[in-house]
């Protein structure tokens, strides 16, 4: 009896999701004045992912941090979007996004450029497994915004397999052809 309790356990624990790994973005401190002087609460702001493609954020409040970071990245892993990587480590294509004031562009880059974004961008590409991207954050510094506008650009970017396949073409036809006439004439010159 104890054995199958342990494995259950195990299993459990196992389901405790630790292939997503989390960072913390922002914790803000506000305070309530009362009679007996004042109650301090913390709203926690939090980034989840897979590093293989899917991302979340999610943001709790509680009168205390730990409490406040529990309930953002419960709400983060309930959130998480899937996004389509190149090769696994950049975009498919340039993206802009927006939520209110924030704007933020994102760029694909060639290997081995890094990760080029500010804080609360750099968070989200990190989860979500993007290893070379160029983006800068225009307008709002609001890390809320910031990550609102980055998922919004993500989840309108489109792998060129899903695109073939709505236009009921195959990838090759999506995609530039790299011509090798220009080689030729180099080679000629």
């Amino acid at each position: 009896m104890a054995e199958r309790e342990n494995r259950r356990g195990n299993r459990r624990d196992r389901d405790e999701t630790p292939e997503f790994a989390d960072r913390l973005v922002a914790i803000n401190r506000v305070s309530k004045t009362v009679k007996g002087g004042k109650r301090f609460g913390f709203a926690a702001l939090v980034v989840v992912g897979d590093q293989k493609g899917r991302v979340g954020f999610g943001k709790g409040k509680a009168k205390e941090v730990p409490e406040a970071i529990r309930k953002a990245t419960e709400q983060a892993k309930r959130q998480m979007v899937r996004v389509p990587l190149k090769e696994g480590r950049t975009l498919h294509h340039d993206i802009a996004g927006r939520h209110g004031a924030g704007k933020v562009v994102m760029r694909t880059a060639p290997e081995g450029t890094g990760i080029i974004a500010g804080g609360p961008m750099r968070a989200v590409f990190e989860m979500l497994g993007v290893k070379d991207v160029v983006s800068k954050s225009i307008g709002s510094q609001n890390p809320y915004n910031m990550i609102r506008a980055t998922l919004d650009g993500l989840t309108k970017e489109q792998s060129p397999r899903s695109v073939a396949q709505r236009r009921g073409k195959k990838v090759a036809d999506i995609l530039p052809k790299r011509d090798e006439a220009p080689v030729a004439e180099a080679a000629e010159a």
